[in-house]
């Protein structure tokens, strides 16, 4: 593999869509209220993307330092711990995406509440780094949060809430409860997605330490947690439209659902982990999917 091929697989481009999610539900909802700024959209997009890639990089480093990635895992190429990259690249590599996520972010800041209140930058300034510090603390130092059980709340904390309602809110300058309806939806549409791979690699994780929720819960647990999940993702999106109703192109909001009723069929039918990649890819695709679709019935 060349250089730029093996940073390529690094980044583990597959997963931007899902990353996007959250950007583009929050920006669909400012526009839909007359509030949009094409820079905020901009630079929440790239900020997102740098800070998935961050994730994606720190995840194959931490997972590798601590042996997580070895020759029983199911999942795709890890390029730290097959010898593609050294710790010291990655670590560079690593250093690179924090840069970039710090400037994108100041960027979105700016644009965002540019003339505002000092208060409101520091806020967002915080959260920033908050999550800098979250997509670095996944997998990496002594007792990273990936292995004691709480991915799944910093998933739909930083995925959903925080990336939906705060992306609305630096279009809008505002911000009303009802907003916490679609963002959960999306919110725990991405703790699914990590779910798929907590339960493609139970076996390895157990036997290395990593006590995510679906090694705490045995398989049986977990597949039920993960029709939860769904089933309560489009329970908060139906309740939204409801309290919002103003036209029945809102419906749209309708078409990931047999994507998301065959991924639930296929989980709990599963048997076999690694069949579980391509319901990862499904999953992340109707995501994605639920916020352009949710996005266009508000604003068509």
């Amino acid at each position: 593999m060349s250089h730029s091929s093996v940073w390529i697989k690094a980044f583990r481009l597959r997963t931007l869509p899902l990353a996007l999610s959250a950007t583009i539900l929050g920006s669909f909802l400012g526009f839909s209220e007359g509030r949009f700024k094409w820079a905020v959209f901009l630079f929440a997009s790239l900020t997102t993307l740098f800070l998935q890639i961050l994730s994606n990089l720190a995840n194959d480093y931490g997972d590798a330092v601590k042996g997580t990635d070895n020759e029983e895992r199911l999942g795709p190429l890890r390029v730290m711990q097959s010898g593609l990259v050294t710790s010291g690249q990655m670590r560079w590599m690593i250093g690179v995406f924090v840069i970039l996520s710090l400037l994108s972010g100041s960027l979105l800041i700016w644009f965002g509440l540019r003339g505002g209140e000092m208060l409101g930058y520091a806020i967002f300034f915080l959260l920033g780094f908050s999550a800098i510090f979250a997509a670095i603390k996944y997998t990496i130092g002594k007792r990273p949060y990936g292995y004691v059980g709480f991915g799944d709340i910093m998933v739909f904390i930083y995925f959903g809430i925080l990336g939906v309602a705060g992306t609305y809110f630096l279009h809008t300058g505002t911000f009303h409860p009802a907003i916490l309806l679609p963002a959960s939806s999306v919110g725990l549409l991405s703790v699914g997605v990590l779910n798929l791979n907590n339960l493609r690699d139970h076996e390895n994780d157990a036997e290395n330490g990593k006590f995510t929720l679906v090694v705490r819960m045995g398989v049986p647990w977990a597949k039920a947690y993960h029709v939860i999940l769904l089933a309560t993702a489009f329970l908060f999106a139906l309740t939204y439209t409801i309290i919002r109703f103003e036209s029945y192109l809102q419906l749209l909001l309708l078409i990931p659902v047999p994507l998301l009723i065959s991924d639930v069929k296929k989980v709990i039918e599963n048997t076999v982990p690694l069949e579980l990649n391509a319901e990862l890819k499904k999953l992340a695709v109707a995501t994605l999917l639920f916020s352009l679709s949710f996005g266009l019935g508000l604003v068509l």
